[in-house]
């Protein structure tokens, strides 16, 4: 199809989950895209192909519940926006349990597909050493956490401000086949079903106190990879690697990603495991899974004598161990305005993890968000912002506007990646929530689920609202 329009292009630096859902976005409502992608010119650390939207990491879309999970909420914020992430997420689905996980061979291949023929795009495989020109009048850097050294510094250059960074870490993906099934069992916590699952979508290693407390040791002791020109750099807390979890305590892994509640084992359903390692499935044949929680920084040879210590894992066949890299973003509560602006230069906006948000679809929304952001100002309109009451809100609302150190906090940080959660939300009005009828005891658990059904009911009408829908 030809390309025509009669606006000048928008420019969206980054082919990853934000910058493509800003490209799609913005040519959707009429407005001409020039999408610039360095990978096919210049690799980076953690991606493995020059494809569009590759996830590196894990490939879970986490909760996909839009009655009482934040996320789920923002799930269906951003299928109602028309998201191009979350259509290709949906086509490319695979069994995790309550979870949105995906093919990630698939899903990056239907991202690519979408824009490579959209009329309105034209994909450029180029690197962006600097800040866009000032022709660009209308622009997105959406690099992401692996953005650029040379881009990076021009980004610090510009603000005047220090990048922040953090690591993240990358968990391994074992070649099912390898996994012995007469120690292990399929089964997802409590027999969840969820999108596309069946209450047995997960693949179950069970440790007795013995074998956990031997893993344990092994953790703590293992090699791991070390980069002392990034010492200081603080990790994040939803994605440690799994010996630092250790290290923080010998009951931390059994009250995190290898709790044992919820689950009986099949091969011996009177003996309740002292903690369980679950693998989720990777790919659509089922032929990969990847080790929950497992990101690490452990060596390659560590990591494969540690983890074959977990029963059932004993043959593993690793078609990826697990790596660490360094992940950048910016100060974005002094560097940016409402609308993911840059203070001091118009029409040159920041989405997704470099901008601050932490998750797939949190960079993914923050992407969708400026590129209709971006489109209004192209077509002469003043950006519409999303209630605060929406996850959409909520989560550009901690981004622009989150804790700013004060004079008398000197040396705390002011601002750090934070995933979207029902804490970044605005209260509820009161008398929103009753007691149900035919219910004597409203308090608990029963009383904080009832919170999260109204404010998530309230999120996705306000959302429909703000969409005009």
């Amino acid at each position: 199809m030809t390309k025509t329009s009669s606006f000048s292009p928008i420019h969206v630096i980054g082919g990853g989950l934000a910058g493509s859902e800003a490209a799609w976005q913005i040519a959707e409502t009429g407005v001409p895209v020039i999408l610039h992608e360095m990978r096919g010119v210049r690799g980076t650390d953690a991606h493995k192909t020059d494809g569009l939207a590759e996830l590196v990491c894990s490939n879970s879309f986490r909760s996909d519940d839009a009655t009482s999970n934040a996320v789920g909420v923002l799930h269906a914020e951003m299928r109602l926006a028309g998201s191009l992430i979350m259509r290709s997420a949906d086509a490319n689905q695979v069994p995790a349990g309550g979870a949105l996980a995906v093919d990630r061979e698939g899903f990056s291949a239907a991202v690519t597909a979408a824009l490579e023929s959209h009329p309105l795009i034209t994909i450029t495989r180029e690197e962006v050493t600097g800040l866009p020109p000032e022709d660009w009048d209308q622009a997105i850097i959406a690099t992401g956490p692996l953005t650029a050294p040379s881009l990076a510094e021009a980004i610090q250059a510009r603000t005047g401000a220090d990048s922040l960074a953090f690591f993240d870490a990358i968990a391994p993906i074992i070649h099912t086949h390898s996994i012995d099934m007469d120690i292990c069992w399929y089964q997802s916590r409590y027999d969840k079903v969820g999108p596309g699952g069946t209450g047995k979508d997960y693949i179950n290693c069970p440790m007795d106190e013995a074998q956990y407390n031997a893993f344990i040791d092994a953790l703590i002791a293992g090699d791991t990879t070390g980069f002392k020109e990034w010492e200081g750099t603080p990790y994040f807390d939803g994605c440690l690697p799994i010996e630092v979890m250790a290290e923080r305590g010998r009951e931390t892994l059994r009250h995190g990603p290898m709790k044992p509640m919820g689950l009986t084992n099949a091969h011996n359903p009177t003996v309740k495991a002292y903690a369980v390692v679950q693998l989720r499935q990777d790919n659509a044949l089922g032929t990969l899974y990847n080790m929950v929680g497992f990101q690490t920084k452990l060596k390659y040879g560590a990591q494969a004598e540690i983890f074959r210590l977990i029963p059932g894992l004993e043959n593993a066949e690793f078609a990826r161990l697990g790596g660490l890299h360094r992940n950048t973003y910016i100060n974005s509560p002094t560097l940016l305005d409402p609308s993911l602006a840059l203070k001091g230069r118009p029409g040159l906006r920041f989405a997704g993890q470099i901008t601050g948000c932490e998750g797939y679809v949190e960079s993914a929304s923050i992407g969708l968000l400026a590129g209709r952001f971006a489109s209004a100002e192209r077509r002469g309109e003043t950006p519409s912002l999303p209630p605060e009451t929406t996850a959409f809100g909520a989560l550009l609302n901690h981004i622009t506007g989150g804790h700013i150190v004060s004079d008398d906090e000197p040396g705390k940080r002011s601002f750090q990646p934070m995933n979207v959660n029902f804490g970044l939300f605005p209260p509820l009005e009161p008398g929103a929530v009753t007691r149900p009828e035919g219910m004597k005891r409203f308090r608990g658990k029963d009383k904080a689920l009832a919170k999260k059904q109204a404010t998530a009911a309230r999120a996705l009408e306000d959302c429909a609202r703000w969409l005009g829908r």
